[in-house]
């Protein structure tokens, strides 16, 4: 499994009303972009999140946060929160609209 199929499926619930939405396979699972820009993406059984430089410190002191490492370096801007912080529907609407707040403040690619 490359990626919690159940996880995908309650952000496409989030993002369900949202047109600027699309999901793209990338990262060895299912990213969901913003007008091309890239917001937050299934891993495995986490999620992964793209936030503002200023915001990335403080959300690392949050319950299931960690730094994204993919490749030995760092990622930054980008967290991985663990599915045990997902399990309320209203931490994965806060963690994923963080994402797709962020990433729909850029121009569309």
């Amino acid at each position: 499994m490359a990626y919690d199929e159940g996880l995908a499926a309650r952000i496409r619930e989030v993002v369900a009303d949202r047109l600027d939405v699309t999901e793209k396979r990338m990262f060895g699972g299912l990213a969901f972009l913003v007008n091309g820009n890239l917001a937050c993406a299934v891993h495995h059984d986490d999620l992964l999140v793209r936030l503002p430089a200023d915001e990335h410190e403080a959300a690392l002191g949050e319950p299931g946060a960690s730094i994204f490492d993919l490749t030995g370096r760092p990622m930054k801007g980008w967290l991985v929160v663990d599915a045990t912080a997902l399990a309320e529907d209203d931490d994965l609407h806060r963690w994923a609209g963080r994402g797709l707040d962020f990433a729909g403040g850029f121009p569309p690619k």
